[in-house]
């Protein structure tokens, strides 16, 4: 079966830009995209994200099933929940950047409503998942009580979840996510980040609509 070239190209992109940027190093972080129903392709075990290319790409069944040479990332039941859960989500991205892992290394609920652009981007706030061992199915119980209502999601003394129609998208959520958490902790230096208020986000949301 020919491999989907837009797909694979994008997680290709996207890998090299989550390593350039020092999101994820060594063999961090993983990303999936939905090519139909049933079928996704994602990043393989232990792979450096820099280094990818689209032959090594795994192409696996919704259980997890390799339709092909090469072994999927241990953390593809995280993935397979949020599509199971989001059938709008066609990609995840699963990355460590520094500055909003300190936030999930400190168990703190990252304040995405100090930024009108996180508030549009995100679609609110970025809830805490409770700590999970990475690579187990405890990683996938942990973000189902978010999922359904959030874009991105911490993920306790780990790192950062984000979905979106695209790969693109997906990746851009988890960007902000970082600025958000790198602003936040220079606002705490001037005394902590004020929140916009609830009517301040309502009237921004109407804007953009």
């Amino acid at each position: 079966m020919p491999r989907d070239a837009r797909p694979a190209d994008e997680i290709v992109r996207v890998g090299r830009l989550l390593y350039e940027r020092r999101y994820v190093v060594a063999g961090e972080g993983n990303l999936s995209a939905r090519l139909a129903p049933g079928r996704f392709l994602v990043t393989p075990a232990g792979a450096n994200k820099g280094e990818l290319d689209r032959d090594g790409l795994v192409e696996v069944d919704g259980d997890g099933r390799p339709q092909g040479p090469g072994r999927p990332s241990s953390e593809w039941p995280l993935h397979a929940e949020i599509y199971r859960l989001r059938p709008d989500v066609a990609a995840v991205c699963h990355a460590h950047p520094p500055r909003a892992t300190a936030f999930a290394c400190a168990r703190r609920d990252l304040p995405a409503s100090i930024l009108p652009e996180a508030v549009l981007l995100l679609g609110g706030e970025v809830p805490l998942a409770p700590y999970a061992t990475p690579g187990t199915a405890e990683v996938a119980a942990s973000i189902r009580p978010f999922i359904e209502r959030h874009q991105a999601i911490l993920l306790s003394n780990h790192g950062v979840v984000a979905v979106g129609g695209t790969l693109e998208e997906a990746y851009r959520r988890l960007e902000v996510v970082e600025r958000v958490a790198e602003v936040a902790l220079d606002a705490e230096k001037l005394g902590g980040a004020v929140r916009l208020t609830t009517q301040q986000v309502r009237k921004l949301n109407d804007g953009s609509r």
